[in-house]
C-alpha cells in the first residue's frame, strides 16, 4: 500500500477497498466508536433531499450512506470506484425503491454536466490523488443553484483536543491495525487522516473550484467538518 501522504495510486486505493467491502460498515463503527452513525445522519439533514430531486453519492462504498436520500423521495445514485464495493451494495440494498449503483472514479464522473440537485461525498474525497480536480468535476455534474456537502475528518481547534486526536491516529488505531486482519485499512485512515487538509484550506480549495456561498461547521469538536457550498 502507497503510504497515504504520498501520491495516492487509485489502483492500490480500490484494491484496498476490495478487500474491505463485506465488512466496510463494521470496521467504520469501529474505528469511529460508532461516531460514524452520528455524522451521517448530520449529512442527511443537511443535504435536505426532496422527492424527485436526484442526489449523486460520491465514494458511497456499498450504499448505506445512499439510502436515506433515496428514502427522502429523491432519485439517488450511489457511485464508487470499488467494484468490490458496489457488488455487496447491490447485493445489500436490492429492490430498495429510487437507489441504483453506478461505477465511476471522482475525477471523472460519467454523468453528464448539471445532472444533479445534490452531490455530496463523505469519508472519500481525501482518497482521491488531485482534490481541485474532484471538487471541480463534482461541480460539473451538479446543477446550476444545486449543492455539494462534503463530510470528512477535519483537525479539532483546541489544541489539547488536537493533540488527543494525533496521538489516536499514531497510537490507536495502529494497535487497532495489529489487532485486525485487514491491518491496511486501519494504516490508510491514520495516515491519510492526518496528511488532510484542514476546515479553512478545504474550504478554500472548493471557492478555488468555483464554489459558492462556500461554509462549514465542525462536528465532534472539529474531528470532522461538513462543508456546504452551491453552484
Amino acid at each position: 500500500m502507497t503510504r497515504a501522504s504520498l501520491d495516492k495510486q487509485p489502483a492500490e486505493v480500490a484494491a484496498m477497498f476490495d478487500r474491505t467491502a463485506a465488512r466496510y460498515d463494521l470496521l467504520n463503527d469501529l474505528m469511529t466508536g460508532g461516531l460514524d452513525r452520528l455524522w451521517r445522519r448530520e449529512v442527511v439533514r443537511a443535504v435536505g433531499a426532496r422527492p424527485g430531486e436526484l442526489v449523486l453519492d460520491v465514494a458511497a462504498g456499498t450504499g448505506t450512506s445512499s439510502i436515506p436520500f433515496a428514502e427522502a423521495g429523491a432519485h439517488t445514485v450511489a457511485c464508487d470506484f470499488s467494484l468490490g464495493m458496489l457488488e455487496e451494495g447491490v447485493r445489500r440494498q436490492a429492490g430498495t425503491p429510487r437507489l441504483g449503483f453506478a461505477a465511476g472514479d471522482a475525477l471523472r464522473l460519467p454523468f453528464g454536466d448539471a445532472s444533479f440537485d445534490a452531490v455530496t461525498i463523505s469519508f472519500g474525497i481525501r482518497n482521491v490523488s488531485d482534490t481541485a480536480a474532484a471538487l471541480a468535476e463534482m461541480r460539473r455534474v451538479t446543477k446550476l443553484g444545486g449543492r455539494l456537502l462534503i463530510c470528512e475528518v477535519s483537525r479539532p481547534p483546541n489544541p489539547v483536543l488536537r493533540r488527543l486526536h494525533g496521538l489516536h491516529l499514531k497510537v490507536g488505531l495502529p494497535l487497532m491495525a495489529k489487532a485486525s486482519s485487514n491491518p491496511d485499512s486501519y494504516r490508510y485512515l491514520a495516515e491519510s487522516t492526518a496528511a488532510w487538509h484542514d476546515q479553512e484550506a478545504l474550504a478554500r480549495l472548493m471557492q478555488q473550484a468555483g464554489w459558492e456561498s462556500v461554509r462549514w461547521r465542525n462536528l465532534t469538536f472539529g474531528a470532522v467538518a461538513l462543508h456546504q457550498a452551491r453552484r
